[in-house]
């Protein structure tokens, strides 16, 4: 038996576990106080066992099996660890530069992506959907490496692209005129149904995890209104028909309460930000159990920092617009109880900081312990999965550990001091 304290060199135990998991002797992980991401109740005296990637027991401390490595956490909170529904990795980035995205080629793309993946890990955010790129197929390309381990990052599940209709919100609107766009910038651009379900089946035969629509007019994209319909209801259908044939999900970019209601009476699995929602899209959300995943801090840094970034004023002007009215659909949604995921938009924000949104979240109705369950357990069920997300045998060996209690002061998930992914500890 192997014991690692806090305050040893962390350096050697990354050493000793980063072996390759299948060979790794087990793990034994003293919790001090445990959170398993799906329950209300918070346990003491807890261990941990890992073998081969996974969790295999969660009891009391007893025992330690032969061999095992022991990693003393006992001085600290354990939780699984943490979900972003809704990041851009394999992207540069917001600025001012409208023309950023087509400057840089597939590959600086790619590049910068494994740089925003580490980041991101080293956050706590051990798993993440990745909702789209403007260079399409990026994103599968960096999840993939990271799947190989090639560069360090999360997990990732992947768009694509995105599926919206010519010069709409998934365009890289304003620099060139769009048919002069290379062509891997449109690869989910569809003005029929018919190309939107040709569309789909592209970019599913090419790696996609998901499926991201653009269901109306986005705050970031030149020439487009966050409150008008896009993709029409019959592109909406077709292609969540074709993604449900394939036993994929759908999610939707939707601001305005008409696309959102359209996207849901679609079959949709979920909606983007849904910023302007209205109590019948919210109702409708809670009847059809469609998930919402609403970034509801970033509002704050568009304002903040594209103000003085000099970021185009329409931007500035359709986030002023959306931002408040976004917080108040946020709380009337906890208060109805609709199923909310958390997603915090990371890619218009610096990645690594994805924590913030949590207390923007306990400020507009949220406990920490409903936060923490939206980016753990209600995380993992908003993408169908059974292998992240919790603290249970069976699921991946993904934690992070806080010196400071997140449920008396949530923003304690802003500084992780530990994180392990697939029982290997990253920090």
């Amino acid at each position: 038996m192997r014991r690692v304290r806090h305050g040893h060199l962390i350096a050697a135990l990354s050493a000793a576990l980063a072996a390759t998991p299948a060979s790794a002797a087990p793990l034994h992980i003293e919790a001090g106080r445990l959170i398993d991401g799906v329950t209300n109740e918070v346990r003491t005296g807890q261990c941990i066992t890992v073998e081969a990637e996974r969790i295999t027991a969660v009891a009391p401390c007893g025992n330690t099996p032969d061999g095992a490595t022991v990693i003393d956490w006992s001085a600290f909170t354990v939780l699984p660890g943490l979900i972003d529904l809704h990041t851009h990795l394999a992207d540069l980035g917001q600025s001012a530069d409208l023309a950023a995205p087509m400057k840089a080629s597939p590959a600086e793309t790619a590049l910068v992506g494994a740089r925003n993946a580490r980041v991101t890990l080293e956050a706590g955010f051990t798993s993440v959907r990745d909702v789209g790129t403007y260079r399409g197929l990026t994103d599968v390309t960096l999840r993939n490496a990271i799947d190989r381990g090639d560069v360090p990052g999360p997990r990732m599940w992947v768009a694509g692209a995105y599926l919206t209709i010519p010069r709409g919100g998934g365009e890289l609107n304003g620099v060139v005129p769009n048919d002069q766009l290379p062509p891997d910038m449109r690869l989910g651009v569809a003005a029929t149904p018919e190309e939107a379900a040709a569309k789909t089946t592209y970019l599913l035969d090419h790696g996609a995890d998901f499926i991201k629509t653009i269901a109306t007019g986005a705050v970031l994209a030149i020439g487009t209104e966050p409150g008008a319909p896009e993709l029409t209801p019959e592109q909406l259908r077709t292609i969540v028909k074709v993604a449900h044939a394939r036993g994929k999900r759908v999610t939707a970019h939707a601001h305005g309460a008409e696309g959102i209601k359209n996207a849901i009476h679609a079959g949709v699995d979920s909606i983007e930000h849904a910023s302007l929602a209205d109590e019948e899209a919210l109702q409708l959300a809670k009847k059809h159990g469609t998930w919402l995943a609403m970034d509801i801090y970033n509002g704050t840094w568009i304002d903040e920092v594209g103000t003085k970034e000099g970021w185009p004023e329409e931007y500035l002007r359709k986030n002023r617009e959306t931002t408040d009215a976004q917080r108040a659909a946020f709380r009337r949604a906890v208060e109805l109880g609709v199923n909310i995921g958390y997603a915090t938009d990371a890619g218009v924000y610096p990645h690594g900081l994805n924590a913030r949104q949590f207390r923007n979240m306990v400020r507009y109705g949220m406990t920490p312990m409903q936060a923490i369950q939206s980016a753990t357990g209600r995380a993992a069920e908003e993408m169908g999965r059974g292998d992240v997300g919790a603290i249970l045998p069976g699921r991946y060996a993904d934690f992070v550990a806080v010196k400071a209690d997140p449920l008396a002061d949530i923003t304690a998930l802003e500084k992780i001091d530990h994180v392990m992914k697939g029982g290997v500890l990253v920090r």
